[in-house]
């Protein structure tokens, strides 16, 4: 099991970057790599990664696959001996990976597919590495330059950039590595990126290169649970979970293949982890730290106010025209100018820092509680979920019963707790009855009718703004207020039909 933090090097850090890199004694190699997987991609599907790599004099057979968490890799190398010049590279055998558990994942999968093994892509890089020591641990700094190639050789021939820096833990704590990374992203500018090599070749050979925004879900148990996880368990594996959705949208973005819904999806992975960190707290007191939350916060509310005038008022200006509005002369993209972009806003240095903070707090063996109190107990931890679902549930039933007579402010505050009860109800997914699944069936349609609420009242409040100064706008500054009693009777329907709360199972069940 590998522990490391991966970042991209922005173009005009590089340089910077570089020297800092081989400040004292280093170490650089050439390497050239070859992956393979099968034509129905039975191992890139399953996030595993294979490979041949010619480093320096010798040869080394990889296979990676993914850990449990968003810092954790699984990973087993075998030398396959010396590389010489002019001779042919060893034939890739997964059987020399048996017995590991990178290399049990990969034999299975290769068990399961339908073509034959194949070299897909490779990679040729140069490779500056460093120890940088830390009290009690050892980081190796690692900077790769080079480039990923697909189809060498032939018409299709592309080939991508690789200018990263990755930084291993080797020994110490986690805290150290962490430390280092924080440092090494403020002074330089770094993001963090979850696009490995591996994929950056599997995305030249794919028809587009971003991947789809990644969307939010329930937790799944590993496995069988003999119990149910006690408190600081809990609140690793929400937190991973929170992670896996913020960093594969962020990813995207700071790459520049992101879109509006990379944006909104991200929005959803940050609120998420909100509700977990409010949420789960009492199950391990002094776990969560208070700085993790206000780059969160910020981030949060920049990306609204893009998606606002981007995403919301384009939706709303659709259909106003549908509507007989006359054309409003809006150019989003001027206004969003102005300010940073979304990449921009994600690339923030304190809201990096909080993610290698947070990404440190999944890992295994990180840190006892900074009160000095002891987590939950399973029972103790089910008992206290129990509790905080009952009340979201309750504040939710009551304001549904009213919620037409609510004032804005509280019907947007129903809305919020609505959320939290789904995103707490999704992280102890794993051990509710089965009548789970349809609370959060239930959930939905009342989630939409109130979105829809929001974004027509904030696309209200843009066209006021609007039309100081362009009259046209007051078409749908009225249009949009009319329709509102409309709007609102859906959400008190859809909320009508929310489901009654289901049980955690005891510990010890499942």
């Amino acid at each position: 099991m590998e522990i490391e933090f991966k970042f991209c090097i922005p173009p005009e850090r590089l340089a910077a970057v570089q020297t800092a890199a081989r400040r004292g004694t280093h170490a650089q190699i050439r390497m050239e790599a070859r992956y393979f997987d099968t034509s129905d991609a039975a191992l890139s599907s399953r996030g595993i990664a294979f490979r041949l790599r010619r480093e320096g004099d010798q040869w080394v057979q990889t296979v990676k696959a993914l850990g449990n968490g968003p810092l954790d890799r699984e990973e087993h190398n075998v030398d396959r001996g010396p590389a010489h010049a002019t001779g042919p590279a060893p034939e890739p055998n997964p059987e020399l990976h048996a017995g590991t558990v990178a290399g049990t994942r990969l034999l299975n999968a290769l068990q399961a597919a339908k073509g034959a093994l194949t070299e897909t892509y490779g990679t040729e890089m140069d490779r500056v590495t460093r120890d940088i020591a830390f009290k009690g641990g050892v980081v190796e700094l690692a900077l790769d330059t080079g480039r990923v190639i697909a189809h060498r050789g032939t018409p299709q021939h592309k080939e991508a950039r690789i200018c990263e820096l990755e930084l291993e833990l080797k020994a110490g704590s986690l805290a150290g590595l962490a430390a280092i990374a924080t440092r090494w992203a403020t002074r330089h500018g770094l993001f963090l990126s979850t696009v490995s090599k591996a994929e950056r070749g599997e995305r030249l050979l794919a028809a587009r290169w971003a991947k789809p925004a990644t969307k939010d879900a329930p937790m799944k148990a590993n496995g069988p649970r003999k119990q149910f996880l006690n408190g600081l368990e809990l609140q690793r594996a929400a937190v991973a979970h929170c992670l896996q959705q913020i960093l594969a949208n962020a990813s995207e973005m700071v790459e520049g293949g992101g879109d509006e819904e990379h944006v909104h999806q991200l929005r959803i992975g940050i609120r998420r982890l909100r509700t977990a960190l409010r949420e789960l707290a009492p199950l391990a007191p002094g776990a969560f730290h208070p700085a993790w939350e206000p780059p969160l916060v910020d981030v949060f509310q920049r990306l609204g106010q893009l998606r606002d005038r981007g995403q919301v008022l384009q939706a709303s200006l659709a259909e106003l025209r549908d509507a007989g509005a006359p054309a409003l002369d809006v150019t989003v993209a001027g206004e969003q100018a102005h300010g940073p972009s979304a990449a921009a806003i994600v690339r923030t240095p304190a809201f990096q820092a909080a993610l290698i903070a947070l990404m440190a707090f999944t890992a295994q063996g990180h840190s006892a509680l900074a009160t000095g109190e002891e987590a939950l107990g399973a029972k103790d931890t089910r008992r206290l979920l129990q509790k905080r679902l009952r009340r979201l549930h309750s504040k939710v039933s009551k304001g549904a019963k009213g919620f037409a007579a609510l004032p804005a402010e509280e019907q947007h505050r129903l809305r919020k707790q609505l959320k939290r009860l789904r995103y707490l109800t999704e992280f102890v997914a794993p051990a509710l009855d089965a009548d789970g699944e349809s609370l959060l069936a239930s959930l939905q349609p009342a989630l939409v009718a109130l979105g829809k609420l929001n974004d027509e009242r904030v696309a209200h409040a843009l066209c006021g703004e609007i039309a100081a100064t362009d009259p046209k706008a007051w078409f749908g500054v009225g249009w949009l207020a009319a329709r509102q009693a409309l709007t609102v009777a859906a959400c008190e329907k859809a909320l009508a039909h929310i489901a009654d709360l289901p049980r955690l199972r005891k510990a010890g069940k499942h």
